[in-house]
């Protein structure tokens, strides 16, 4: 027996790494990033506080400025608090490592096709996933996932709003009949990562349902090289989960720089409207192509499906034009690519390619 068969566990060992395309050289359409940079003004401004901070130092791990700009900014209801993460990947990461059990694994339930890290967490920290598959239009099948709730009684439900890799904004009322079916048995994470281009949130509803917890990351917003995420539920919950999270998970210079982001925010939320009015845009273009199906979308992504999407997907990548083909991560998303939408100039380059290469 091999080293590496003696202490890695059998279904790491069958895993394949998480693979991140090599993009350089592309148009890069694949990853839902802002397609805009700070203007010049901003990126001296924001160099003057980078070069101030103590890199010698561990953070302070209350990190209590950052949050407070946070809270004021984002909407969080009064009263409440958040906790930072590296990305929203580590606070999926750390709930469920709270919410794993020993004896009889805790159950996670999600929608799929679905944000790969839901599943990718329950099985690191030994809980059970149950995907719940979507209606063929994308739509949330809420039926079946109350009676999968009622079945398998899981300590966490995940709902996207808006859903990756769709686009899709499933109705408040659904949620909230899920949100009201899980009262008695575990939390309902809602994860808007996507919010700024949705515009419609849950994080009002926090001080109505105390198992509601509601997630959200600046990477969409223009930061993604910043790691940070962000979740706020009642103080009980956050404190638990708070017990799980390394006391340094939020280095200094992502610190300084989300503070700076907090303190200039009219211009990324002017960013995710240019990008909202660009996705109908985008969304009414391709609809005009033959043989394309534009699915609705809130986020700053669009899913699309086509006859030949391999095809297609290969003629784009030898053309330099990288987007994400979804075909094989799930059966109903056969022959699906999903593309970011980004600046007007990104967006026209994008059409011209794609036009031709499904003529």
């Amino acid at each position: 027996m091999s080293l590496i068969d003696q202490v890695i566990r059998p279904d790491v060992r069958a895993m394949s790494a998480y693979a991140v395309a090599d993009s350089e050289g592309f148009l890069k359409l694949d990853a839902m990033e802002n397609p805009y940079t700070l203007p010049q003004a901003l990126k001296v401004e924001l160099a003057s506080r980078l070069v101030n901070v103590a890199l010698n130092r561990y953070p302070v791990p209350s990190y209590t400025n950052l949050k407070a700009k946070i809270c004021r900014c984002m909407g969080i209801p009064e009263g409440y608090g958040i906790m930072l993460g590296n990305g929203s990947d580590e606070l999926i990461s750390l709930v469920a490592q709270a919410c794993a059990t020993k004896d009889h694994p805790a159950k996670m339930i999600a929608p799929v096709p679905g944000f790969v890290m839901y599943a990718l967490s329950a099985q690191f920290a030994g809980m059970e996933f149950i995907g719940i598959p979507l209606k063929t239009d994308f739509t949330l099948d809420t039926e079946a996932m109350l009676s999968a709730i009622e079945e398998h009684r899981p300590a966490v439900v995940y709902l996207s709003q808006p859903h990756n890799p769709t686009g899709t904004l499933f109705e408040e009322k659904d949620v909230i009949r899920i949100i009201e079916a899980m009262s008695d048995k575990g939390i309902v994470i809602s994860d808007e990562a996507y919010q700024p281009f949705a515009e419609a949130s849950f994080m009002s509803k926090l001080p109505v349902y105390p198992n509601l917890v509601v997630m959200r990351t600046v990477s969409k917003l223009g930061l993604a090289g910043i790691r940070l995420g962000y979740m706020s539920a009642t103080a009980e919950l956050l404190a638990e989960f708070d017990k799980v999270r390394p006391p340094y998970n939020v280095n200094v210079l992502t610190e300084a720089t989300a503070e700076f982001a907090m303190d200039h925010i009219d211009v990324f939320n002017r960013q995710a409207a240019i990008i909202r009015s660009e996705r109908e845009k985008l969304a009414q273009a391709l609809e005009k192509l033959p043989g394309v199906e534009v699915f609705p979308s809130r986020a700053n992504f669009l899913l699309v499906r086509i006859p030949d999407a391999n095809e297609v997907f290969e003629k784009l990548l030898s053309r330099k034009i990288l987007i994400k083909n979804m075909g094989k991560m799930h059966t109903l998303l056969q022959n699906c690519l999903r593309i970011t939408v980004s600046s007007p100039e990104e967006n026209r380059q994008f059409l011209d390619q794609f036009s031709a290469c499904i003529q």
